[in-house]
């Protein structure tokens, strides 16, 4: 075998270590969410098929970013839904092979005194995507026809001018050029009362816990009727409410995608070959020693 044959194959070598690494770090991710569970994952699914689509569906949505960055499109796509409904690890599923300058998420924290003065909307409309961009909301301008009513944190003017204003503000939106799609997340009393239990029981899990997070989980209905006003009255032909059925956190993250991946008719981008170059050694260049006290220390 010659020189160039052995380098050939060490290359297809560290590739398949690379895979295989992203398999683990996917893996890792699964582990953790299925740790403490009284019966498992909960999924129907086994973890062969699933990670054998969500890698296929990864790959379709690095074809799907080519082709928005290609284009000049600009997707927003909103994740609401209940507390541990499954918003976060959809949306990890979704950005974790793409290129963060892409695909952004926004999650923002309860505004501030100086946005609670603003126009409700000013702080979500500046984060919309530009060309070439996907903007994932964790969460969005609809906290106000959610935890915003039922908490008390909005008067009934500003909600009942929220639920008359936001279908023309979509529209507008939709207008400028953004495909805009909205997912609700929905999930079961009776499974969100068992993902509650495995945070309260995980230490690495509790910080998901919020004191708010414990009070929804109490007005359990009053979210229920808020959630159907908000469908009833924002489910409009342009910005359609999708409901992904959640009680099976794999399908869900599956089904997800899948319909993502549906709404944006893409194709492939052929891109050219690309050919590293030679690098360049200069004779003079001597590299400077590293003192052995700036190393981290090597305990594995």
């Amino acid at each position: 075998m010659t020189s160039k044959h052995k380098e050939i194959t060490e290359w297809y070598k560290r590739a398949r270590e690379d895979i295989l690494d992203s398999m683990d770090e996917e893996l890792e991710m699964e582990l953790d969410d299925d740790r403490l569970s009284p019966d498992g994952s909960g999924s129907t699914m086994s973890r062969q098929l699933y990670f054998k689509e969500l890698f296929r569906l990864q790959g379709e949505l690095v074809k799907l970013q080519d082709w928005v960055v290609a284009n000049k499109l600009k997707v927003a796509v909103l994740f609401e839904g209940r507390d541990s409904a499954g918003k976060g690890g959809a949306i990890k599923r979704i950005t974790q092979r793409l290129n963060p300058r892409v695909c952004k998420v926004v999650a923002l924290p309860a505004p501030n005194d100086r946005e609670k003065t603003q126009w409700y909307f000013q702080r979500y409309i500046s984060l919309l995507p530009a060309g070439g961009e996907i903007v994932l909301f964790d969460r969005s301008w609809y906290n106000r026809a959610g935890v915003e009513r039922v908490m008390g944190f909005c008067s009934d003017y500003e909600y009942e001018e929220f639920l008359r204003t936001v279908p023309d503000l979509e529209r507008m939106m939709i207008s400028s050029g953004v495909i805009l799609i909205k997912y609700w997340f929905s999930i079961s009393d009776d499974e969100q009362f068992s993902r509650f239990m495995v945070r309260i029981h995980d230490p690495l899990k509790q910080w998901k816990l919020s004191p708010m997070d414990l009070e929804a989980r109490r007005l359990w209905e009053a979210y229920t009727k808020a959630k159907e006003t908000m469908l009833e009255r924002t489910h409009i032909p342009e910005a359609p409410w999708w409901v992904v059925a959640a009680n099976d956190k794999k399908k869900a993250r599956l089904n997800c995608i899948t319909h993502l991946l549906d709404q944006i008719p893409y194709k492939e981008i052929d891109h050219p070959v690309i050919t590293l170059p030679e690098r360049v050694h200069n004779p003079d260049y001597l590299r400077g020693p590293v003192p052995p006290q700036m190393y981290v220390p090597e305990v594995y």
